[in-house]
Formats: structure tokens, C-alpha cells, sequence
């Protein structure tokens, strides 16, 4: 390997740092060593090395200290810590202050070579992003993310500082915000972009399922496992893998899950051998995460390894500013999928757009620009191309074919509730994945509530029993 990039070694124990000196300067990195943090910031100030790998624990100055110096010092070294057991969550806080990666001692030397090759990897993707970055920002778009409001400039900015990094990040908001966009937009501009990104929901997934299909499993392992399958984290290797709202994983699932964060090992469904995996884990959930640890739906362990970053996607009514370019976007989309040539919006069709709130957020947005692309095929959109009563307030039950539900005073939350949820689901045809997309809530969930209700009748026979 004919790698240039300089690593500095930082580590108290004398036998420990020729050690590890050795073996990076094998794989063909150029190396030099620190007993502690104070002699490391001398070496990185007259050496400038692209990567630094120190213990956490040392005399006169830590790891953390160390890390928290360099960021005061305005320098760019993708950080790699090592730590000791018990010490997990000190690394998690490092990563929160902007260390690049982690690793447990003893030192496993495969392990520690991928994270130098994806640290490596990441300072290229910094100097290209550096150049994309201006180009990105004028045109009020990141990936296939849209938006010039402050909101979305912040969102934007975010995204770039962590998608370099290896964290894990929690991508929380309602449904239909654009949650996987901000998660594909972050394996885009990571160094693993030429790697998979592979997204599982894990609210469509059955739980008797569900852990064959993230870790995987052997011939035989269960009943039906006639032969062996890669998981989601095997799909994903060297890439990057979506937990579609992990808030819908069973608890047990969620333990293995951890274990997996922590150990980069992991062992198939019937396995007795585990193998080391190299996957950058993003995690979103509609969900207010606090809430979900608080009823016992998702792991609090979990959850902070979970969350060394969160990225919120604000509701499309709190930066409504960006309808146009995003409606814009979208129609170029829907023009090219259904061959369509519509040209725009005219000033009556903005202002509808611009007026509505937009409950079901970017996701609500683009199926109505799909359904008026489709009838109108060319020139401009106009209002008469909405879906009748669009933007309307009023709700009412009619035993006809009319899409709206009357709620009268004094009707109880759950009664209510459960007239909706029917209703909702007669006018998708009972196909429940968009009846769940439409009221903002996983399909786990409106399976549980269909059971609840103790109905498998459309949502009409049901409101008429």
C-alpha cells in the first residue's frame, strides 16, 4: 500500500505506542508518536498529520483535552480514540465533540485498519466537498434536499459537517418530512458513497421477522430457513444502513442491535461464529424519542448511542418559503417519470400551494403535484388541477362518496379516532401502507389499531355496523 496520509500516534504506555506505530506504519501510512496530549499538539502544529490516533486515558492531558484543543486550534485531523472497557460512553461524548471513530482495547487489528482506510477516505470527501459546497449552497440544494429558508441552510450545514464523519446519527420529524432523503443525502457526501445504502422500515417488517432480516440468518436457523440469507448489515458493508423508524423495533431486537453498535461484530440468525461488520448506522424515527425511551418503546442505551447526533427535519409549514423551489423539483420529477411537459405553476396555483399547511408535509406535496401533472400534461398548473375540497378545513361524514368525516360535539377522542382511521382507510382502496403514510403513523401501528377496532371489513361496513 502506498498510502502518504501522516498518522500520529498518541499513547502513554511506551510498549503499547511502538507497537501501534508499527503496525500502521506497515499498512503503509507515514507515522510519528506522542507520549501524551501536550507533546501531540507540538507534533501537530510543526508536522500536520491528516489523521490522529490517541488513548483517551493519559497524563498531563487526555483525549478528550487533546480533542477539545484541536478544536480551539481550528485543525482538521480525523481523530480516532482508544478506549478502555466502561469507558463507551466517554468516546460517545468525544464523537459528539467531533473525534472521527472509536475502538475498544485490546486493539483489534482488522478493526482498526478500516477505520484508518474510512478516515482517509473521509479527508478526500472533505476537499471535494469544500469545492461542491458553494456551488450546493446557491443553488439552495444539498443532495436532493431543497431549500434557501434559514432553517433549511441550517439543516444544510448540519448535514455537511457530520456526513464525513463515521457517527451514527438519529434523523427525527414528522412523516413526510424527508427523512431517508436526509439519510441517502448524508451516505452521498460520506466517504462510503461508493458502498450501499440500504434502508429496512422496520414498522412494515413482522417481528417474528424482523431480526432475520437486519442480522440475517443460517440454513435451518427456523422453520422456512431453507437456505442462507444476508441481513441488512451484510448488504450494507463498508456502506451505510437505515433504521426506518426504529421506535417499531421489538426491545429484544434493539439489545442485539446495540451489541452490534458496540462490538462491530455480528452473528447470524443459527450462527455460532460472529463476523466483523463495517456499516455506518442512521436511525429515523416520527417519534419524540424522549417520549418513546420514557414508554419503554425504544432502549434508552439505545438511544444514546444512537442519537451522538440528531438531525431534526422541520415540518413543511415551518418554512413554507421553500414550497415553490421544492414544488419546482418535484414537477421536474413527475415530468420525467410520467412524460409529461408541464411547464410551472400559475400565480393562483402558488398561492393555493403557499397557503395550505400541509400536514402530511413534502410527502403530501408530491402526490398532489403528481396527480396534477397527470391531468393537466402540459403548460401551466392551475387550482382546477387540485383534488376537490384541497385546503379545506370543514369535516363531515357523508354515507356517500365523499373523503371527509364529521366529528360531532362530544364525540370521544378514541371514537373519533377510530372513524378516521376507517375512513382513511376505505379511500386508499384498504391498502393500509398508504392509509398509514396518509395519518402519519407507522403501519405497525394501524395494524395494532385495526385489531383493536376487531374488524377486517373495509372502513365503510365497519362505520355502518
Amino acid at each position: 500500500m502506498a498510502n502518504q496520509e501522516k498518522v500520529l500516534i498518541v499513547e502513554d504506555e511506551p510498549n503499547a505506542l511502538i507497537g501501534l506505530a508499527e503496525l500502521v506504519s506497515g499498512w503503509g501510512y507515514r507515522t510519528e508518536t506522542a507520549r501524551d496530549g501536550v507533546e501531540a499538539l507540538d507534533r501537530v502544529q510543526t508536522w500536520q498529520p491528516g489523521i490522529i490516533v490517541t488513548d483517551l486515558k493519559m497524563p498531563r492531558m487526555d483525549g478528550l483535552e487533546l480533542l477539545e484543543r484541536l478544536g480551539e486550534l481550528k485543525q482538521d485531523q480525523a481523530v480516532i480514540l482508544l478506549t478502555a472497557q466502561g469507558s463507551i460512553q466517554l468516546a460517545v461524548e468525544a464523537m459528539k465533540m467531533g473525534a472521527y471513530d472509536f475502538i475498544q482495547k485490546p486493539i483489534d487489528p482488522t478493526r482498526l485498519r478500516t477505520i484508518l482506510a474510512n478516515a482517509n477516505r473521509q479527508r478526500d470527501t472533505q476537499r471535494e466537498l469544500e469545492v461542491t459546497r458553494r456551488k450546493l449552497r446557491d443553488k439552495g440544494a444539498l443532495g436532493s434536499l431543497v431549500g434557501s429558508s434559514k432553517k433549511m441552510q441550517e439543516l444544510f450545514g448540519l448535514i455537511e459537517r457530520v456526513a464525513t464523519s463515521n457517527v451514527s446519527v438519529l434523523i427525527t420529524g414528522e412523516s413526510g418530512t424527508g427523512k431517508e432523503l436526509v439519510a441517502r443525502t448524508l451516505h452521498e457526501l460520506s466517504p462510503r458513497k461508493i458502498k450501499p445504502f440500504v434502508a429496512v422500515n422496520c414498522a412494515a417488517i413482522p417481528e417474528t421477522l424482523i431480526e432475520s432480516e437486519i442480522f440475517g440468518h443460517e440454513k435451518g436457523a427456523f422453520t422456512g430457513a431453507v437456505e442462507r440469507r444476508s441481513g441488512c448489515f451484510e448488504l450494507a458493508e463498508e456502506g451505510t444502513l437505515l433504521l426506518d423508524e426504529i421506535g417499531e423495533m421489538p426491545i429484544g431486537t434493539q439489545a442485539k442491535l446495540l451489541r452490534v453498535l458496540e462490538d462491530h461484530k455480528l452473528r447470524r440468525l443459527g450462527s455460532k461464529v460472529e463476523s466483523p461488520v463495517d456499516v455506518r448506522v442512521l436511525a429515523a424515527t416520527n417519534k419524540e424519542p424522549e417520549l418513546a425511551v420514557a414508554n419503554g418503546e425504544l432502549r434508552g442505551d439505545l438511544y444514546y448511542r444512537l442519537n451522538v447526533f440528531n438531525i431534526h427535519m422541520p415540518p413543511l409549514r415551518e418554512h413554507k418559503d421553500d414550497i415553490p423551489a421544492i414544488a419546482e423539483s418535484l414537477l421536474q420529477d413527475m415530468n420525467r417519470k410520467h412524460d409529461r411537459h408541464v411547464s410551472g405553476f400559475d400565480s393562483e396555483m402558488l398561492a393555493r400551494l403557499m397557503a395550505y399547511d400541509w400536514p402530511g408535509n413534502v410527502r403530501e406535496l408530491r402526490n398532489t403535484l403528481e396527480r396534477a401533472v397527470i391531468l393537466c400534461g402540459e403548460g401551466e398548473l392551475e387550482p382546477r388541477h387540485l383534488p376537490p375540497n384541497f385546503g379545506s378545513k370543514q369535516l363531515r361524514l357523508s354515507h356517500d362518496n365523499s373523503s371527509m368525516v364529521q366529528v360531532e360535539v362530544g364525540t370521544t377522542v378514541d371514537e373519533a379516532e377510530r372513524r378516521l382511521i376507517l375512513k382513511t382507510l376505505e379511500s386508499t382502496g384498504n391498502n393500509k401502507t398508504r392509509a398509514a403514510e396518509i395519518l402519519g403513523i407507522s403501519l405497525k401501528t394501524l395494524h395494532n389499531k385495526l385489531k383493536e377496532y376487531g374488524t377486517a371489513t373495509s372502513g365503510m361496513d365497519a362505520l355502518e355496523q
